[in-house]
């Protein structure tokens, strides 16, 4: 009976450990794990569009947010980020289609933000204006040069509507 007990407890374990190993057996298909090589498993993968939603188009907003209320201590925390933001995409989605996404960000972004950094130091709202209309712009060129005119960025207009729930003046000295 003993015999009996062991082998049926020791036949169990070895069917649940190849139930167990099979878990990945079936293989997420590269449309739904956006490109990963077989045997990836079903970790979540953002794409270009995600990580572009998620992350750069609130920093260009807030940025933007930040600017017109003269507050260039959060306008330089939002033009670090987004910078970060893009160098992540840059690692993260190396190409999109036929776009280059480190070469197309260098080529587009790279300058209008250093304009934008150069404006932040100085405080120069007109200058910050300027900066920011041709990094918006250079974001409307990238997205067109990317097969996806359809997506067309701009300058926030209202705050309220945007993040309700941040208030972007300077904090009061």
């Amino acid at each position: 009976m003993k015999k009996t007990c062991f082998s049926a407890a020791a036949m169990a374990a070895v069917l649940g450990l190849a139930i167990l190993s099979r878990g990945d057996a079936q293989e997420p298909d590269a449309v739904h794990n956006h490109g990963a090589p077989p045997g990836a498993g079903a970790a979540y993968r953002p794409g270009l569009g995600d990580l572009m939603t998620a992350s750069v188009q609130p920093r260009h907003t807030k940025l933007g947010l930040a600017g017109a209320e003269q507050n260039w201590d959060y306008a330089a925390y939002e033009l670090k980020e987004l910078g970060e933001s893009f160098d992540k995409i840059a690692e993260l989605v190396p190409k999109h289609g036929k776009l280059a996404i480190p070469e197309a960000l260098a080529s587009t972004v790279k300058p209008p933000m250093d304009a934008l950094g150069a404006a932040i130091k100085a405080q120069d709202r007109a200058a910050f204006a300027k900066a920011y209309a041709d990094l918006t712009a250079s974001c409307n060129a990238c997205h067109q040069s990317g097969d996806h005119p359809m997506i067309v960025i701009k300058a926030p207009t209202v705050s309220g509507t945007a993040f309700p729930d941040q208030d972007f003046s300077p904090p009061k000295k």
